[in-house]
């Protein structure tokens, strides 16, 4: 016999969404040319930074990138994100950061 347990997690889905709409605010400066944000703040339920700001996977591809190298690129995120990073954010996992001419 098997034992099947339904958890329901109760995650703050406007929050979310909030938080995702400020920091595509927030990398606008960037002029991205692709950008998505997923929320991973459901995988960190409990986690005590979990309720000082939220978990995200950050893809975006900019021209600003142009010439740059991945730190310097990173860079470039966390500074318009600097604001955010002190409230609405508490992990930033940048998955892909490149540039439309990247190869």
């Amino acid at each position: 016999m098997i034992n099947v347990y339904l958890v329901y997690i109760n995650y703050n889905i406007k929050m979310s969404e909030k938080r995702i709409n400020l920091i595509k605010e927030s990398l606008n400066q960037l002029n991205p040319t692709e950008i998505e944000i997923i929320d991973q703040g459901h995988l960190h339920v409990g986690h005590v930074g979990a309720k000082q700001g939220g978990h995200f996977d950050l893809y975006i591809s900019s021209k600003n990138f142009d010439g740059l190298n991945t730190l310097q690129r990173h860079q470039l995120i966390y500074e318009c994100l600097a604001e955010l990073m002190k409230t609405e954010i508490h992990a930033l996992s940048i998955k892909r950061a490149a540039s439309p001419n990247d190869n």
